[in-house]
This record gives C-alpha cells, structure tokens and sequence, in this order.
C-alpha cells in the first residue's frame, strides 16, 4: 500500500528540525503524486509547482548540454527533495526531472509552503535545520567531484548504495550511464574502475548487482587509497 503524503514528509530530513505543530502545517497542504517510468515532471524553465519528497521510486534531476548531453545533478530516492530551491527561492525549475522507476511523492504547493513562511517566523527558524543538512550534503558532492579521484568517487558512492553495508547484494540506484554523468565521468572510465575494484578483489559486479567483499578496504580507497595496493 501506498503512503499517503503525510507519511512521505514525515520521514524526509528537510523537515526533520520542524515541531509536530509546524510539521502538521506542511502536511495539511501537501498531496500525493504518481509518476510512471519515464515520465517528465517537469522542464528547464517551467513555473516551480513546489516542494517534492520522494516517497517510493527514484528522480532524476538533469541539465542538457546545447549537444544534446545530459548532465544527472541529483537523484532522489525515498526521503529525499527536489525541487525544493526553485519553490524557497520563487524561481522557475532550473532542471529537467523525470522518473526512472514507476514513483510515489508528496508535493508541497509552492504558494502554500510560501505562504507558511511568510507567516510564521518560528516556523523559518525550524526549518533551516532541515536545510543545513541538505546543504551539508552538497558540499560532499562538491568535495567528490573537486578532491577525490575517479576510483575514490565511485568507491564511496558504492558504499552509500550498500543498504547491507557489505553483507550481501545490491542494486545500483541508477543505470550506469546515469551514475557515471552523476560523478562527473565517462561511461568507459566508470566501467574501467568498476573492473579495477573486481581485479583486486574488492567487489562483485553483475549489472546492476554489486556486492561489496571488503567494506574496510573499500573506505580506504573511498578516502584516496589506491585499490592496487590491495592486488
């Protein structure tokens, strides 16, 4: 069964620093969206029609280039936002945003939310919590893409995916032409890592199947050293 939008917001960190009074207000407005597979959400350039909180289902978030290549800024999966700067800053979408799973999410009404927060100062201060965090969480982005080498990026990135936390299989959250565009590579220097952290016995590629053999030594690679040294 479905959640309903009330039980999506509930569990996003955005909205983990409100008061059951101010989350109550955000939840009063929202309502439930689908999205099949595919489906565009919205375009560059459109009006913003507000907050969304993923509640089952994955988002992509993308710019295309003027040759046609897409860039992935930001997949949402459940208990992530997007959207959420164009509808706080009253601008129109900066990205286009489609779904890659058939999707489940709350939306917030931008002029709603707006208005909550024109009138509620409380609420502001609540708020910026939440807010932190997501932006604590873009600076790790920017320290990736800026710090860390292309083994280091996809090492921590297949940490992050490992709900099993190096026990058993799972999924990538994205096709790999997406997670490649996501940390800033090719689609052959993401293959050619992948096959460099098989080599030296680190992990077990199958597709989309990964399966972690070394947690530990995986988060030395994450923080800059080289697999080989594992050969």
């Amino acid at each position: 069964m479905d959640k309903t939008a009330a039980e999506i917001i509930r569990e996003c960190g955005l909205f983990c620093g409100l008061t059951p009074g101010s989350l109550e207000k955000v939840t009063r407005i929202a309502r439930t969206v689908r999205f099949k597979r595919g489906q565009t959400i919205f375009r560059e350039g459109d009006p913003c029609p507000g907050i969304y909180v993923v509640g089952l289902g994955a988002v992509r978030v993308f710019k295309t280039a003027p040759s046609g290549k897409k860039h992935v800024l930001h997949f949402a999966r459940a208990g992530m936002t997007f959207a959420e700067v164009a509808a706080i800053g009253q601008f129109n979408c900066p990205a286009d945003a489609d779904a890659t799973e058939d999707s489940v999410c709350a939306l917030i009404p931008r002029l709603e939310f707006r208005r909550i927060v024109n009138e509620d100062h409380a609420f502001c201060i609540e708020l910026m919590a939440g807010m932190s965090k997501w932006v604590h969480s873009l600076v790790g982005l920017l320290e990736d893409l800026v710090l860390r080498d292309a083994t280091a990026r996809v090492a921590r990135h297949l940490i992050r995916s490992d709900s099993t936390r190096g026990k058993g299989e799972f999924t990538l959250p994205m096709r790999k032409k997406d997670l490649a565009s996501h940390l800033n590579l090719t689609s052959e220097t993401l293959s050619r890592t992948l096959h460099r952290l098989v080599d030296c016995g680190l992990i077990e590629s199958h597709g989309q199947r990964i399966r972690i053999f070394d947690l530990d030594k995986l988060e030395e690679v994450a923080g800059g050293l080289a697999p080989a040294e594992f050969a």
